[in-house]
């Protein structure tokens, strides 16, 4: 299978901690993409988001700095994951965030790549930037 690696980077007007707990806390991660997600904070443990559509597995936490998961969509290949890495690191404006995932399968490549803006950094930094996050 051909896969596709995607690179982004986003800045939040916001610390790097408040950025890092929207993507790993249950409750943050359901509110800013509108759909269940449960997360886990530990290395090893389980997550899914987008009611259930998104499932993976934390390798490598390093708080409010780093985050690296296996992740796969529902219709992707049986028992293929992408590799994903959100870096933050504090800038004078906020956080920059560096995204990576590679392993994309190559079909789904365009409209992951989309989604990660329409149904991530958009909506956290709706709710990021707007105060909602307290």
């Amino acid at each position: 299978m051909k896969t596709k690696a995607i690179k982004q980077t986003v800045t939040f007007k916001t610390s790097p901690g408040k950025v890092y707990q929207a993507l790993m806390n249950s409750k943050l991660h359901s509110k800013f993409t509108g759909s269940k997600a449960k997360m886990s904070n530990k290395v090893g443990g389980k997550f899914s988001a987008y009611d259930g559509y998104i499932e993976g597995v934390n390798l490598e936490l390093v708080k409010y700095k780093k985050i690296v998961q296996k992740w796969r969509g529902g219709d992707w290949p049986r028992d293929h994951y992408s590799v994903v890495t959100f870096s933050l690191k504090q800038i004078k404006s906020g956080t920059k965030l560096t995204f990576t995932q590679i392993g994309v399968p190559q079909e789904h490549a365009k409209a992951i790549s989309d989604g990660w803006h329409e149904h991530y950094w958009e909506p956290m930094k709706k709710m990021l930037e707007t105060k909602k996050l307290c």
